[in-house]
This record gives C-alpha cells, sequence and structure tokens, in this order.
C-alpha cells in the first residue's frame, strides 16, 4: 500500500522564495526499517539500507541559480548545490524536497548530501555531488572518476561495505550543442549514440570501482518546450542565446530538437534493457523516466508559463523547481521498472511524495520488479 502525505509550499526562511516541502511526511514502519542483515544484493536493498548518495551532472545538479532572487540573472552563476532535486542537503524534508531529504527520513546518518553555495571541489559544500555546468555526456566519465576518489578519500565512507546510491542527470549541454556538429552527435560504433557511449563509459567505471552501488538515471528531458518558455519573452530569448546556441538556432526547428531528445531517451532505456550492468549481483542501473512524455512546461494557467518553477535565466529550475522535481523524481524510483511514469504534471505541486510497497519494500530494479519474492529478505522487524 502507498500513503500520500500532502505535500505543501512553504517560504524559504534562508532564501526567501517560493518552495515545496513534504511536512511530517512517513511511511508504514515496516517500509522505513532496514534489513535484518546488511543486503549482498542490489535488488535486496531497502531504503533505510541506503548510507551512501552522490550525483554526477550538469548545472541542474550543480543547482546553478535555485537560490537566485528574482529578477536577478546574474545570480544563476551561483551554484546552490544544497537545493539540488537528487542530493541536496540545505533543508530538512518539511521544507524541501529532494531525494537525500526523503532518503534521511530512513537513515538520518545519510552520507553525501550537498550543502551551501559553491563548486564541486569543495568537500564541505558539493559533499558528493559532482555535477559541473556547461557538462556534457563526455564529462561525467571525469565525473564518475571525481565520484571513486573522492569516497575513497574519507573515511566516513566504506566503500567495500555501504550501499550506495548514484543519481545521473545528464544531457542538456549535449543538445545545446547538436545542431553545431550532428554527425558527431548522432551515431558511434555499434549503432549507439555517443550520448549513450558515454553514460555506458561513465557506468562502467562506477560499476568497476564501487561495490555495492545503485545507479538510478534521471531520464533525456524534452528540450523543445524551451522555446514554449521563451515565447513572447524576449528577455528569456536573450539569455538562452547565450546558454544555448541549438535552442535559439531556428534552422534546428522544434521537431529537430524533440527528435534527438526522444533519441536520447531511447538511448537510456536501452542500457537497463540490455542488462548491461545486471552481470554482478552487487550493482545494477535503473532509468526514471517522468520527463520522457513531457511536451509542456509547468503553467501557472492556461498558457501561461509557471516562471517561478525557474530561476531567473528561465531555464535552470528554481527551489521550487527543485522541489517539484525531487518530489516527482521520488514518485518514479519507488515505482517497479517496466510500470514507471513517464509523464507528470509539473504544474500540479499538490501530487504529495508516495510510499515504497509494502508487499516489495525494495528498491526497484529490473530484477525485483519481474520477482520480488526471489530477492526478498527480512528487516530488522521481523
Amino acid at each position: 500500500m502507498r500513503w500520500l502525505v500532502s505535500t505543501v509550499l512553504l517560504c524559504s526562511v534562508a532564501y526567501g522564495l517560493k518552495d515545496l516541502g513534504a511536512p511530517n511526511w512517513s511511511c508504514d514502519a515496516s517500509v522505513m526499517a532496514k534489513s535484518k542483515k546488511v543486503p549482498t544484493s542490489a535488488h535486496s536493498v531497502r531504503f533505510a539500507d541506503i548510507k551512501v548518495i552522490g550525483a554526477l551532472g550538469d548545472s541542474l545538479t550543480a543547482a546553478n541559480g535555485a537560490g537566485a532572487p528574482p529578477g536577478d540573472p546574474l545570480a544563476v552563476i551561483l551554484q546552490y548545490r544544497g537545493l539540488a532535486f537528487q542530493i541536496g542537503g540545505d533543508k530538512s524534508l518539511d521544507e524541501h524536497i529532494t531525494v537525500a531529504n526523503v532518503l534521511r527520513k530512513f537513515n538520518p546518518n545519510l552520507v553525501g548530501a550537498s550543502k551551501g553555495i559553491g563548486s564541486e571541489n569543495v568537500w564541505e559544500v558539493a559533499h558528493l555531488n559532482m555535477g559541473v555546468p556547461g557538462a556534457e555526456s563526455k564529462d561525467i566519465i571525469g565525473q564518475a572518476r571525481a565520484l571513486v576518489n573522492t569516497m575513497h578519500s574519507h573515511s566516513e565512507i566504506n566503500v567495500k561495505e555501504d550501499w550506495k546510491l548514484v543519481n545521473i542527470f545528464i544531457g542538456a549541454n549535449d543538445i545545446c550543442v547538436y545542431c553545431e556538429d550532428p554527425f558527431f552527435n548522432s551515431t558511434a560504433p555499434h549503432g549507439k549514440t555517443t550520448f549513450e557511449n558515454n553514460i555506458i563509459a561513465a557506468v562502467k567505471i562506477l560499476h568497476d570501482n564501487l561495490p555495492r552501488t545503485i545507479v538510478s538515471l534521471t531520464g533525456m528531458f524534452n528540450m523543445r518546450m524551451l522555446r514554449k518558455i521563451d515565447k513572447k519573452k524576449y528577455f528569456c530569448e536573450g539569455l538562452h542565446t547565450f546558454e544555448c546556441d541549438c535552442e535559439s538556432n531556428q534552422k534546428f526547428t522544434d521537431d529537430d530538437i524533440q527528435g534527438v531528445c526522444f533519441g536520447y531517451m531511447d538511448g537510456e532505456k536501452d542500457i537497463q534493457t540490455t542488462g548491461l550492468f545486471d552481470d554482478k549481483d552487487d550493482f545494477t542501473f535503473v532509468v526514471q523516466p517522468f520527463f520522457n512524455g513531457i511536451l509542456d512546461p509547468p503553467y501557472a494557467s492556461p498558457g501561461v508559463v509557471d516562471m517561478t518553477f525557474f530561476a531567473p535565466d528561465c531555464f535552470h529550475f528554481s527551489a521550487y523547481g527543485h522541489g517539484n522535481i525531487g518530489m516527482h523524481l521520488w514518485n518514479t524510483i519507488i515505482q517497479p521498472v517496466g510500470f514507471k511514469q513517464t509523464s507528470v504534471n509539473l504544474s500540479d505541486p499538490t501530487v504529495g511524495l508516495h510510499c515504497p510497497s509494502t508487499s516489495c519494500p525494495f528498491f526497484p530494479t529490473t530484477k525485483n520488479s519481474k520477482n520480488c519474492a526471489a530477492h526478498f529478505t527480512l528487516s530488522e522487524l521481523d
């Protein structure tokens, strides 16, 4: 059974901005419990078993501009990592929804959540958030190496024994340069795209160096919606000319943008369905595809884009945007593989956080989604 707890809009004390939190959220005790014995299989990991969280990505993972005051596009250069939807840890879950904040309800001693404002090379800020503004898919290969090295260099992380969740979100900057060299960015050897091969290379580094790890990839989003955000907003159009060349290139049509994004989505799914990273029991790879079918930006009213969802540059997410996406990402994570939502209503902040299934309370993977009983283990309450 899933419990739905109402989610409310809050005013951030720290930043004075609209935000989205989940006050007093909790689930059935049997779902919140740790395993009786630390699991050895990635397909038997309860959410309370996860001790470490990390992230790879671009400026959306670095949370550029998330805490920027409205009307201050210069503040978008600031990396508000503590608000990032996958790994931010500045506030409590009551105030701001992130996957890290949800996991801290299961395990308050979670290691890796990012805090405050700063770059990826400052441990006190980034912790295990390796996201770098401007990064393309090729750059997460170096980020994966950096994540491995950082985990090994901090004694509070037991790389061999601790269960780890690594979040990946990448692709926007690949689209922004695609129109400049579509041949290079389209097809690589073995029929895979360069984008897909870059993700595979990054995940392989994690696979080869991080035992007891689940990699969760947030699926690509349809960047065609950027042009809907820009419509009749000349300030936004002007900023995006600098931020994303291809978005402002009229020869790169709406259908072109959408087609490339759909191709990237297919590549991400291909990595999962081929079982490439299910070759050993203590590692797995799962795609969270809730962005795939979204064709429109969030609306405040019919046809009117909700600009509170975005930072002042009309592209990066605001604190509220990160909270909203964090909610939908979590709700997708807990759905079985093969039954995950591929579209959500970003305009509706009242969806609320759901709880993992009591009948299969493990992190959903390709294997336990097909046969949970085969991977079932007892909790500390049993």
